[in-house]
């Protein structure tokens, strides 16, 4: 974990780290936010998952998270949105919702995409691993939160592996993209044709399946203008009560799909999964 840059911050430290992340064959960058502990102890983590055309700085540097984290105790792990580097297939059309920026977490299965975007490996087993080994973190109390895309990946991957997170929440979160633009564009290229291949990629789907139930949090702005095409939040709520899996669901008049609408709510989303981690 080669340190790129620290800063001080409410008695924490917040990092800017690069690694070679074997899963995805390139370089990556993740940043990490310390809060202030003592000693030998170690900290819950949140890993935090950012939407298209994000990296790992956005949600450090707009959400405002560290100053609860710091109060709370809480580790904050925000990884890069893909995989990234010359070698590393882009979209060829330049579009922003595809490649570069728009891993969608999962892992590819079709060319040219397989090699290098294996996003759900990456989150689920090797950065945590890298985490645990060198900064002082919990192995026993992981979170997992995100906006739109990575809404969309937290979901889905808590909903997979209800053993390793105690809890999930998302902000605006894609809930259905095996039936908005957004993900039909991304599945058909990441994973083919064949729609069976999706259904492990879709909250609204997944959350009937999920080995248990564990805590989860929706948040949405009502003035999100990705709303009623992209992000489909109904179905998620009608899936999960076919299902029996509760939700809290919060619908946010007013609010749109910027961090300024994150930064409003931040902290409730930590305190939320502070009630799940600490023990």
């Amino acid at each position: 974990m080669e340190q790129l840059s620290s800063n001080r911050c409410f008695e924490g430290e917040q990092l800017r780290l690069r690694h070679r992340a074997e899963t995805l064959d390139c370089e990556m960058t993740v940043s990490v936010f310390l809060p202030p502990l003592s000693g030998q102890e170690k900290a819950p983590v949140v890993y935090w998952l950012s939407g298209l055309t994000c990296t790992d700085e956005n949600f450090m540097q707009k959400a405002g998270a560290q100053r609860i984290a710091a109060e709370l105790g809480l580790i904050l792990v925000a990884p890069d949105t893909s995989p990234r580097g010359d070698s590393v297939p882009d979209d060829p059309e330049g579009d922003y919702d595809l490649g570069l920026g728009a891993g969608f977490y999962l892992n590819a299965s079709q060319s040219p995409w397989q090699h290098h975007y294996r996003m759900y490996d990456y989150i689920v087993d090797e950065l945590p691993d890298l985490v645990n080994r060198h900064y002082p973190a919990r192995p026993d109390a992981w979170a997992i939160s995100g906006h739109s895309m990575g809404g969309h990946g937290a979901l889905t991957i808590a909903l997979s592996n209800t053993a390793r997170f105690r809890s999930v929440s998302a902000f605006a979160p894609i809930c259905s993209p095996t039936r908005c633009p957004w993900g039909v564009k991304a599945f058909e290229n990441y994973l083919g044709k064949d729609r069976d291949a999706w259904r492990d990629h879709d909250a609204s789907l997944l959350i009937s399946r999920a080995p248990e139930h564990i805590p989860l949090l929706v948040d949405q702005g009502e003035a999100d203008e990705f709303l009623e095409e992209q992000l489909l939040p109904h179905l998620l709520l009608e899936a999960a009560q076919d299902a029996d899996f509760p939700i809290t669901y919060h619908s946010r008049p007013g609010y749109d799909h910027s961090y300024f609408y994150i930064a409003t709510f931040i902290a409730e989303h930590l305190r939320f999964h502070h009630r799940f981690l600490a023990d």
